[in-house]
């Protein structure tokens, strides 16, 4: 099964951003629709934000008008562009398409 690989996390301040990458290297598989999830610690992963196949992006009410979706067909990669973070501590993204299994995920801390 394809795994897609996220990078991109890190340590920021509160009010700062950060852009997260998804990547389906070495596969053939291509990148269409797919979601971004969040984990925090002893919470449930949530969906925050999902591409479509025409690359519109639909968010989660919490992360509405700060976070991005985007692709490069060209380099088979998604994005996750995040603005205006809250300091909210930590928490792993991951990103999944329907057919893919679950990454390792880019772990993001919000802290000042």
């Amino acid at each position: 099964q394809v795994q897609l690989v996220e990078s991109g996390g890190g340590l920021v301040q509160p009010g700062g951003s950060l852009r997260l990458s998804c990547a389906a290297s070495g596969s053939i598989f291509r990148i269409n629709s797919m979601g971004w999830y969040r984990q925090a610690p002893g919470k449930e992963r949530e969906l925050v934000a999902q591409m479509l196949s025409d690359g519109s992006g639909h968010y989660a009410d919490s992360v509405k008008g700060r976070f991005t979706v985007s692709r490069d067909t060209a380099k088979n990669t998604a994005y996750l562009q995040m603005d205006r973070l809250k300091p909210e501590g930590k928490a792993v993204y991951y990103c999944k398409a329907p057919s893919t299994a679950w990454g390792r995920g880019a772990q993001v801390t919000c802290s000042s």
